[in-house]
């Protein structure tokens, strides 16, 4: 979503009265987001908590003019609360809002953690809470450019069944799509996001130093366009896309990767191995390496994860 359409979003929403008073428990990077992108829908923030130096910057930046305030007092403020505390933080910090009376009767209480569904929100429910889980499939830098990202991202979203409508709601008002996931399913739908896109940095950055240590001036430029095309080709084709020395069962190529990564990168040795046994595994099986070559290959990466060397050999696979 450009500027003029947040703009225009701004608009209308000055124009209606505001429905909700939103506060944030956990000025990170995402709960600051979500509620400047509730407010463009016509909520409003009123109170959020923050104990960093730069949590507090984050809310003061998107949440101008909204006071940091301890958490009890954001959900004495608060119609709904956006709990945005990291993971393992999460199950503690409703226990001990519930036990200490903080949260009121009809009170949505929203969290956004991936692996968690609406079941950490029990003590919460007890206590007469609404509770919602709203994932936002995004990653999220603490600038204003989060809420532009947010429009067309896919939320997570798990509640109870009297409440599905209003969650789903809620994430459309904030320009996103509403991705109904299951209780017992949450961990793996987290384990997938986590390693598209967290092992994915990961990559990419050891794949920048390994291009300027090879004496590449601009890795950024040389990786953009290739990497671009992978992700597009892989999302529209799966497995289908796969390219490369691993699919074309090219061991001698592989022998030559796992070398020089011993010598000159050995940090990076163990993930490239991994990798690529896996990439052979599922390219082995869905009928894009040759047995014929997958012998040799397979040779190639168990010896380089025992520590030895292997020669390989190149039987003409095509690119």
């Amino acid at each position: 979503m450009n500027a003029a359409a947040n703009s225009s979003r701004g608009t209308e929403a000055r124009d209606r009265p505001a429905r909700l008073r939103v506060g944030v428990v956990g000025a990170g990077r995402v709960g600051p987001a979500l509620a400047a992108a509730l407010s463009l829908a016509g909520h409003r923030p009123v109170a959020a908590s923050g104990v960093s130096d730069a949590s507090r910057r984050r809310a003061e930046a998107l949440l101008p003019g909204v006071p940091l305030v301890a958490p009890d007092e954001v959900l004495a403020r608060a119609d709904l609360v956006l709990l945005t505390v990291p993971d393992d933080a999460l199950p503690a910090l409703v226990a001990g809002l519930a036990e200490t009376g903080a949260v009121r009767p009809g009170q949505l209480l929203v969290h956004c953690s991936g692996r968690y569904g609406a079941g950490v929100l029990a003590p919460a429910l007890r206590a007469g809470g609404l509770p919602l889980a709203l994932h936002p499939a995004m990653t999220f830098t603490g600038t204003p450019v989060d809420v532009q990202r947010l429009a067309g991202c896919s939320f997570g979203v798990t509640a109870p069944a009297e409440l599905r409508l209003a969650a789903e709601a809620l994430v459309i008002e904030m320009g996103g799509e509403p991705e109904w996931i299951e209780e017992g399913a949450r961990p793996l739908y987290h384990a997938a996001l986590a390693l598209g896109a967290n092992h994915l940095v990961t990559l990419v950055a050891q794949a920048l130093e390994l291009l300027r240590t090879a004496g590449v001036s601009a890795p950024d430029r040389m990786l953009g366009p290739l990497l671009g095309a992978a992700l597009d080709n892989a999302l529209r084709s799966g497995d289908a896309a796969l390219t490369g020395p691993v699919a074309r069962g090219d061991a001698g190529t592989v022998a030559a990767h796992v070398a020089e990564l011993r010598a000159h990168a050995p940090q990076a040795l163990a993930g490239y191995l991994a990798m690529a046994r896996t990439t052979a595994d599922r390219a082995l099986d869905r009928g894009l390496l040759k047995p014929e070559l997958a012998e040799a290959l397979l040779g190639v990466l168990a010896d380089g994860a025992a520590g030895g060397s292997a020669a390989g050999t190149d039987d003409g696979g095509e690119r």
